[in-house]
């Protein structure tokens, strides 16, 4: 990738979309809503404080994250539609054991 985010931005990839509810009704594209979980595939250093010391990401590379649904700006690179955001966008990270009983 050639995108380095800077300060406290993060580049994320979208999750894909549900495709289907949890009853099983197909949902069609055109009415699909765009997806507000991802993963994050690069971090800037942190903020600079006004001391000139930086403080550093509480999320890295590889977190599954969750943001708001209109958070960061949309960026192609090669192909491949990635979200470039603030750290302060991300909602919540999504741990592994919450991602495992979700799948039960």
């Amino acid at each position: 990738m050639n995108i380095r985010p800077l300060d406290d931005r993060l580049v994320v990839k979208r999750l894909a979309a549900e495709t289907t509810t949890a009853g099983g009704i197909v949902i069609p594209d055109s009415s699909a809503e765009k997806p507000s979980q991802g993963e994050v595939v690069a971090v800037g250093e942190g903020v600079l404080l006004e001391n000139g010391e930086r403080r550093g990401m509480t999320v890295n590379v590889g977190d599954r994250v969750l943001f708001a649904r209109y958070a960061g700006t949309e960026v192609k690179q090669d192909g491949e539609t990635l979200l470039v955001m603030r750290e302060t966008d991300v909602l919540a990270v999504i741990e592994d054991a919450l991602v495992e009983e979700d799948a039960a």
